[in-house]
Order: structure tokens, then sequence, then C-alpha cells
């Protein structure tokens, strides 16, 4: 199974799928035997990289609509 990702409105990262989640130094966050959790995206976890809620708390907004980003630029020379 590939990984999925779902942005939800006025809320989080919801990711599916095989997963690992490390820090910058490569170290990996112990998931528990989850195959989804949802990453927090108001800045306002406790328990950051993962929700916890907070953004009902906070009253985040952020509501986003698929779209296509722009083709790749070619590497420079």
């Amino acid at each position: 199974m590939g990984v999925k990702i779902v942005v939800a409105n006025n809320g989080p990262l919801r990711i599916e799928g095989d997963l690992e989640i490390t820090d910058q130094e490569g170290k990996a966050f112990g998931l528990g035997g989850r195959s989804a959790v949802s990453l927090c995206r108001c800045g306002h976890s406790d328990r950051k990289p993962f929700c916890d809620g907070a953004h009902k708390r906070v009253s985040f907004q952020s509501v986003t609509q698929a779209h296509d980003l722009p083709p790749v630029s070619p590497p420079s020379r």
C-alpha cells in the first residue's frame, strides 16, 4: 500500500499507509503499530509533530483545495 495524505480543512494532515516518521537526525518516532497518524498544521499541539486537537481550541482556519503544482524546472548547468 502506498501512502495517502489528506489535508483536513481547519485541521491536521492525516497520513495513512506504511509509515516511518523520523526527526532531523533520522531517529524514528515510535508509532505504536499505527498505520495512520495526524500531524499538526496549526503549530499549537503539545505533542508535535502529532496533532492533539489544539487546532479546535485556537480556532485554526485553513481551507485547502487540491491544485496542480507547476512543472519541475530542468536542472541548471
